[in-house]
C-alpha cells in the first residue's frame, strides 16, 4: 500500500493532495491549500510552507512525495519565487525521509486527462472520476496537487501488481 502527497507549489497559495491505494486502485484521502499570507517577509512565507507541509506529512504519513516542476516564465523573479516555495516543500519531504519525484505540468495533465494541454476544468473533471470523489476540490491549487499525486501513481503502477 502506498500513500502519495502531491504538491502544487506557490508563494501565495500552495496546494496539497493525498491519495492512497495499491496499483491502479487508489482513492482520495485529503487535500487543502496552504496560504502563508500576502503580508510579511518572503522567508516567513517559506517558513509557513515548510511547517505546514511538515504537519501534513506528520499527520498523514505518506510514503511518496510528488511535486510539480518549475515552469519558466518570462518574469525571472516569479520563477525564482516559485522555486523557493518548491524548495521549502521539498525540504520538508526530504527531512521526513520521503522519496521526492518531480513532474512537469504538461506531464501531469497528460497523465490525468490524456492531453498535455488540458485546461483546469478538464483536469478537475477527470480527478473526480479517477478518485471517485463526490465533490470536486475547493481550489485549483488542491486539484493541481491531487493531479500531481495521481500522475505519480500512474507512472508507478508496478508498485503492488502481482
Amino acid at each position: 500500500m502506498y500513500k502519495i502527497l502531491g504538491v502544487d507549489p506557490g508563494s501565495l497559495r500552495t496546494g496539497f493532495g493525498i491519495i492512497a491505494g495499491e496499483g491502479d486502485d487508489f482513492h482520495y484521502v485529503a487535500s487543502g491549500t496552504i496560504v502563508p499570507g500576502k503580508n510579511g517577509q518572503r522567508y516567513d512565507k517559506l517558513k509557513a510552507i515548510y511547517e505546514q507541509i511538515e504537519q501534513v506529512i506528520a499527520h498523514h504519513e505518506p510514503t511518496h512525495f510528488a511535486i510539480e516542476n518549475v515552469f519558466y516564465s518570462k518574469n525571472p523573479k516569479s520563477t525564482l519565487v516559485l522555486g523557493e516555495a518548491r524548495g521549502a516543500a521539498i525540504l520538508a519531504a526530504a527531512l521526513a525521509g520521503l522519496p521526492v519525484f518531480e513532474y512537469s505540468a504538461r506531464e501531469v495533465k497528460q497523465s490525468v486527462t490524456g492531453q498535455g494541454g488540458a485546461d483546469k476544468s478538464q483536469v478537475c473533471f477527470m480527478l473526480g472520476r479517477i478518485l471517485h470523489m463526490k465533490e470536486t476540490p475547493q481550489s485549483n491549487d488542491e486539484s493541481d496537487a491531487l493531479a500531481v499525486a495521481v500522475c505519480h501513481a500512474f507512472k508507478n503502477r508496478e508498485w503492488s501488481l502481482p
